[in-house]
């Protein structure tokens, strides 16, 4: 039995997603019943030259949607960056959701032997598809979840491995 680009991709995008979206609404519970400002989680750092707990949700957002779109030759839609809030978050992630349910598994074919090419930081980078899923959208989209879940976590947020997995 083989497994395709599409399994390997926009099912875990969308199930880790959600399960970030539901540690994000914990998150914003626990600020209210704690009476913290909301602000403090949502700008909170493991460190001060990482990224805050905000951006580290957008990112994975970011990772999600760019991978899909990049590995079947489309270009993901822009986000603003713009969120201020714990719902402002859980809706950008429901609309990434939204956006990864729109991808149809034959849009994916011979995506992993496609050269994907994107900008970065760096400058451009290419990859062959199956190197980029594996290699590098995966494990962004895992650190950056993870981190999120870390900050949190930190803060005091009950939440825990089941959060972070999800019904599986």
């Amino acid at each position: 039995m083989s497994i395709s680009m599409y399994q390997l991709s926009v099912p875990t995008f969308i199930h880790m997603l959600k399960n970030l979206e539901g540690i994000l609404e914990k998150a914003a519970a626990h600020a209210e019943a704690k009476k913290i400002a909301p602000s403090a989680l949502l700008n909170c750092r493991l460190f001060p030259d990482m990224f805050s707990m905000s951006r580290q949700v957008q990112i994975a957002s970011d990772g999600a949607k760019a991978g899909a779109a990049r590995l079947c030759g489309m270009e993901p839609p822009a986000f603003e960056d713009n969120e201020t809030s714990f719902a402002e978050l859980v809706t950008r992630l429901r609309k990434t959701v939204a956006y990864l349910e729109t991808f149809k598994p034959e849009q994916f074919d011979e995506s992993e032997n496609r050269t994907v090419t994107w900008k970065a930081r760096g400058g451009e980078r290419s990859m062959q598809g199956m190197v980029y899923l594996n290699n590098y959208i995966l494990p962004n989209l895992y650190f950056h979840i993870t981190t999120a879940y870390d900050i949190l976590r930190h803060c005091g947020v009950e939440v825990g491995k089941k959060d972070y997995l999800g019904k599986v």
